[in-house]
């Protein structure tokens, strides 16, 4: 099934690509045809992309603050029998409610250059400058530290991580290499061991090979080593007390997650102490 998509925001649209990412992935074998309409601000605008929308009718998505562009688009879709939703509508109604005052129709407010977002490029910064067991000396200064062995996410979960605003550092586990000293004394930061699956990570390590031209044939793929190698890491890890994921069937989204969640816990830890 062939489906056009249209996505109207009044700001960059980052929001709204994100929802539909998230709706689409619940269904199968649709070929969607995204048309993507970001800073929306003003009719003549909206006139050009209505006009596309004639062209193409499906399904549109929309965050859009100021209401006489938000009434035209609504007007037109329903003269054209074209569905239009608004999807943060419901969250801003009830929060709306709860919090006894009107939203405030600001375009992209969540955008702001504010002390979050500092904090984001900050972390970005410094978790991009302590890749790979780089800058030991600093790691007191992280939020957390991901240890594993080679090519078990811990570059891509470290920057996923960064953007959410964790300074995160990372080092790999090698049996024939330990790590620095500084890691086994850390206080600040939470460690956090990051596992897989012997067959999962041969696979990863042969594809990675085989896209720089070198030849699969080392230990560094080869079954009972890669065993020895995860087996040595993870009494590592339990001998410091570090928590371990196993991120064979997660996502760096989800193994992100559950790295955060374990922030959660440990700071109500503390705070209850």
């Amino acid at each position: 099934m062939k489906l056009h998509l249209h996505l109207l925001s009044d700001s960059t649209g980052e929001t709204l690509e994100n929802i539909a990412k998230a709706a689409l992935a619940q269904f199968d074998d649709v070929e969607t045809l995204r048309h993507f309409w970001p800073m929306v601000r003003s009719e003549a605008h909206l006139e050009r992309i209505l006009q596309e929308i004639a062209q193409n009718p499906g399904l549109v998505i929309f965050t859009l603050v100021n209401s006489e562009i938000r009434r035209t688009l609504e007007t037109r879709c329903r003269a054209m029998g074209l569905p239009a939703i608004a999807p943060l509508d419901p969250v801003s109604h009830a929060l709306s409610g709860l919090l006894g005052q009107e939203a405030k129709a600001r375009p992209g407010r969540q955008h702001s250059l504010d002390a979050a977002y500092f904090a984001r490029v900050d972390a970005i910064q410094f978790t991009m400058a302590h890749d790979d067991g780089i800058g030991a000396e600093d790691w007191e200064e992280c939020d957390i530290v991901l240890a594993g062995v080679s090519r078990s996410s811990k570059t891509p979960t470290s920057i996923y991580l960064a953007n959410r605003g964790y300074k995160t550092a990372n080092i790999p586990i090698v049996v024939e290499s330990p790590p620095p000293r500084e890691l086994f004394g850390l206080k600040r930061p939470l460690v956090v061991g990051l596992t897989t699956s012997a067959d999962r990570l041969v696979q990863i390590r042969r594809n990675r090979l085989l896209s720089l031209n070198q030849s699969p044939d080392t230990d560094y793929v080869e079954q009972d080593a890669v065993q020895r190698e995860i087996a040595f890491a993870r009494r590592m890890f339990a001998d410091n007390g570090w928590p371990v994921i196993d991120v064979t069937r997660r996502s760096i989204e989800e193994t992100a997650a559950a790295i955060i969640q374990l922030c959660n816990e440990r700071a109500l830890q503390e705070r209850g102490a």
